[in-house]
């Protein structure tokens, strides 16, 4: 068997060693296969995520019964935990995220704060978007949920790199509009701590609007930019090889 061999198409030649074409074949079949190994990661944690989500919205456990220690940022098991809230929306304060989106129209994002009847704290609960934006000063339709009731969200973890857009806020105006959820800053202007995440409503709740979320959060970004780095080396090999072997660079060239 001949290890070369040159074949043309039209202008283009190539010129083929196939211990190298074999090399670079395994190479690719290499790089390609760490890409879906990546992507199989990525669907890994979103089916574990979606898992916890059926098991744990079937018996949401109450928030007042999440221990304090593990209230902080670097615990992921926190994310998209179901929760169960009993008490009042303090409806009179409001919350307007601004230029949300959902399907293509703009509106806000919908914060009203929810106040336990166990202990008295105050949670931010998102209920999800309205429209209000355009025309201009047109008000928002926020559909406030009056007297006690008891609802089931979810609780929503921000990654620790999350971009925050600071807000000019007008604290004597309310619903306040804040372009970012700073709960550190709101509960300044509200004069009281609050629970650390917000929690998010799930479907057929008091006072819930339209969830424009998705339902199961997994940090999967991670697996997806390997899987991007790994598909584009295979990629690269095989442009590379291809190069080197042909005239493809001074047909590009224009020569």
């Amino acid at each position: 068997m001949q290890l070369r061999s040159e074949h043309s198409i039209g202008i283009f030649h190539i010129k083929i060693n196939w211990l190298f074409a074999a090399c670079v074949f395994m190479t690719f079949a290499a790089f390609a296969r760490l890409g879906l190994w990546q992507l199989d990661r990525a669907a890994e944690k979103v089916a574990a995520q979606q898992a916890m989500v059926i098991e744990s919205s079937q018996n949401a456990e109450p928030i007042e019964s999440i221990p304090a220690g593990h209230l902080h940022r670097a615990n992921p098991d926190l994310q998209n935990r179901h929760v169960s809230l009993k008490g009042e929306f303090v409806n009179e304060r409001s919350i307007l995220l601004l230029a949300e989106f959902f399907q293509g129209m703009i509106g806000y994002g919908v914060v009203t704060p929810f106040r336990l009847e166990s202990n008295g704290q105050l949670v931010l609960v998102s209920r999800g978007w309205t429209t209000g934006i355009l025309p201009p000063d047109t008000p928002p339709d926020l559909r406030p949920a009056s007297g006690p009731v008891e609802i089931t969200a979810q609780v929503f973890v921000p990654e620790e790199n999350a971009r925050v857009l600071a807000s000019q806020i007008d604290a004597s105006q309310w619903p306040l509009r804040i372009r970012s959820l700073e709960i550190d800053v709101i509960a300044d202007i509200l004069g009281e701590p609050l629970f650390p995440f917000e929690v998010r409503l799930t479907e057929e709740q008091a006072g819930v609007l339209v969830r424009h979320w998705p339902a199961v959060n997994a940090d999967v970004n991670q697996n997806l930019s390997y899987a991007l780095q790994w598909f584009s080396f295979a990629l690269l090999v095989l442009f590379i090889s291809l190069l080197a072997s042909s005239n493809l660079w001074a047909l590009l060239r224009g020569r």
